[in-house]
């Protein structure tokens, strides 16, 4: 008789919520996860328009702390974590020696000598053997797999602020982006930080996993006015993809550099040596021969992941994301192409299932909401 090998999916702490609201769930990066509840365009155009509730708790929280806790963030962070304060936190990337992507991340500084790095759900033990090895060399720090010890909640959209404010003490009208706070939320202990992957303004909220569903539960009654709704992972897809977010092992991987990936920003040019640093000053001085660009389509296609790209009738790149946008109206993607073909309003064909199809390079993001 044949052994099962598949490995059983993991379960966030509101997995059974999920199923009771009748969620469609799909596999995950290894977990078992809501991709849509009412429709990713009537979820998409809710967090656009008011606001929606996404479960992101199958992200991993890795801890650093020691006396030497900056210095270990700081060799394998690519952004400049001696620029945080205590309740901020950044966007980085963990690379490898040739500055290309192991993962990439968030970093917050909890205290002088302690950090979360908040990291992609299918990277979990990946991420945490990489760190726990590449830290040694940094001295007096260690690293801890501290997810377990969360769930974590988002709430996104224009009405976000005013929701989450009517269950917590923390002020947040003052909060900045990329800033967090400690509190509660509904009553749990909590960390409030002024983050999200939509574009739009709104929290991520850090919550003990024995609590989520309470927290998930207030955060739904309080927002039932201005008709806030759960959100799938198909929605947070296409809302990042509208306001230019990478998106792991599609638009950024193990074969993409920072700077090919036109991401510069988050890396600290000015900082010490840190893992990846070298090819990235080169690239840098020198120039990459390809990267990344937005586009629309100008005929009638999707182009989608992994869907060729071509420059006359050369192969020249391929489409990393794609989907046709419900806000924006319009088919829009990424693609990796030549520098020479890299400059807006460049135009160039993707393959569609054996037909090619115009596309034409535009600036990132392709949404950008009014502040």
């Amino acid at each position: 008789m044949e052994q099962a090998t598949a490995t059983p999916l993991k379960k966030t702490p509101l997995n059974d919520r999920h199923r009771a609201s009748g969620a469609k769930m799909v596999p995950f990066g290894g977990w078992d996860m809501p991709v849509e509840y009412s429709g990713i365009v009537h979820e998409h155009l809710a967090v656009r328009t008011r606001a929606g509730l996404f479960d992101v708790s199958h992200m991993g929280e890795i801890e650093i702390a020691g006396k030497d806790a900056l210095a270990a963030v700081q060799r394998i962070s690519s952004n400049d974590a001696s620029k945080l304060q205590v309740g901020q936190a950044q966007y980085s990337g963990l690379l490898t020696p040739q500055g290309t992507f192991v993962d990439d991340l968030l970093v917050y500084r909890l205290a002088p000598e302690h950090f979360m790095l908040v990291v992609n759900a299918g990277n979990i033990e990946k991420d945490y053997a990489w760190i726990v090895e590449h830290i040694k060399p940094a001295g007096d720090a260690v690293a801890v797999n501290a997810s377990a010890r969360y769930a974590l909640l988002a709430v996104q959209g224009p009405e976000a602020v005013g929701i989450v404010q009517s269950l917590t003490g923390v002020e947040l009208a003052g909060m900045k982006y990329y800033w967090f706070a400690h509190g509660e939320v509904a009553n749990v202990r909590a960390t409030i930080s002024r983050t999200g992957y939509t574009g739009e303004d709104g929290f991520e909220i850090f919550v003990p996993p024995q609590s989520a569903d309470r927290v998930w539960q207030a955060i739904v009654e309080a927002g039932r006015p201005i008709e806030l709704i759960p959100c799938g992972l198909g929605a947070r897809d296409t809302l990042r993809l509208e306001a230019g977010m990478r998106l792991h092992g599609n638009d950024i991987d193990d074969t993409t550099t920072a700077v090919e990936a036109d991401l510069n920003w988050i890396v600290g040019w000015k900082k010490d040596d840190f893992i990846g640093a070298a090819p990235l000053r080169e690239q840098k001085a020198n120039g990459v021969t390809r990267k990344i660009i937005g586009f629309e389509m100008l005929e009638r296609g999707i182009g989608r992941h992994g869907y060729a790209a071509y420059v006359g009738d050369a192969k020249a790149g391929v489409v990393t994301s794609g989907t046709q946008t419900p806000h924006l109206k319009k088919s829009i993607g990424m693609a990796y192409l030549p520098i020479e073909h890299t400059a807006v309003e460049t135009e160039f064909d993707v393959d569609i299932r054996g037909r090619r199809t115009r596309a034409r390079v535009v600036p990132m993001p392709f949404y950008k909401r009014s502040k």
